[in-house]
């Protein structure tokens, strides 16, 4: 008999069927945790304020060697000043070849505020905080330090993810201020200062386009942007296993799937706030 008269898909279905049913899994159990960690976040407010706190400072500010810098607020802010740069350069030259690089401006209050400023502190988030966040849970968990919490009563999931949510929503804020004014501060700097367009016809343009809604829509994509990076990170970290290389490969899998998240979270918001009309009129 030939080996092609007795083969039999079967075997490879099963596979194909068990790798699904597998995903399918994984995706309940992080809902799962995810619906518990935000459960337990008032749990985190009445109990755990004093780790909610020292959280606060620990993701701002950073520790160790870290803290020399600056922390998550300088890095934010250094990556949001040479995104807005290249904004200011790519837009300005753009904008020259069609004859109205007055708009530079506009460039720079329509796109710094709808699309670079959330996605650049949402990487930010995920590859500083996020990370970090991760790997502390990861050796917490590797080294048993969260089965000795459940032994002594304490909620550990409220203590340890729950309390990181609320210090990563409560640090965005702030970090985000300073993201905005930096993209800000590098676009007119590269207009103005290197290809030496007026000050007043930048700030005229810029002012005219600025919508003070878009800003607070800005914001709380970027407070939606926090509370995911923040949820996959914890769900990663609190579930490592594998010794120290497993919470390396936990923390590989925390950023590329909060990346992934965070980009995903941007569409949604961009196509709900501006989808229909797109809050946009072309004026002044």
């Amino acid at each position: 008999m030939s080996q092609a008269s007795t083969y039999s898909p079967v075997p490879r279905l099963r596979r194909i069927f068990n790798s699904w049913w597998a995903g399918w899994n994984r995706v309940g159990t992080q809902t799962q945790f995810y619906v518990k960690t935000l459960r337990g976040m008032w749990d985190a407010f009445v109990y755990y304020r004093l780790e909610v706190v020292r959280l606060i400072a620990q993701m701002s500010l950073g520790s160790g060697a870290l803290a020399v810098i600056g922390g998550t607020i300088v890095i934010v802010a250094f990556l949001t000043l040479s995104a807005g740069s290249l904004i200011g350069i790519q837009g300005y030259t753009q904008l020259q070849q069609i004859g109205v690089e007055a708009l530079g401006g506009f460039i720079s209050s329509f796109l710094n505020v709808r699309l670079v400023s959330p996605l650049v502190a949402g990487i930010g988030l995920a590859a500083t905080i996020g990370a970090g966040a991760t790997a502390q849970l990861g050796a917490q968990r590797i080294s048993e330090e969260i089965d000795a919490l459940e032994v002594m009563g304490i909620r550990s999931v409220s203590y340890l993810a729950s309390t990181r949510v609320i210090a990563g929503v409560v640090v965005v804020i702030p970090l985000y201020c300073i993201a905005v004014l930096a993209a800000f501060l590098a676009t007119r700097v590269a207009t103005t200062a290197i290809y030496g367009q007026s000050t007043g016809v930048y700030d005229h343009y810029f002012y005219t386009f600025l919508n003070p809604t878009d800003l607070i829509y800005s914001f709380l994509q970027a407070i939606s942007m926090a509370i995911v990076v923040m949820l996959v990170h914890t769900y990663y970290g609190y579930n490592a296993s594998g010794g120290p290389a497993g919470v390396g490969d936990a923390v590989g899998r925390a950023v590329r799937a909060s990346l992934v998240a965070a980009v995903f979270v941007t569409l949604f918001v961009s196509l709900a706030i501006y989808g229909q009309s797109g809050h946009f009129n072309l004026s002044g």
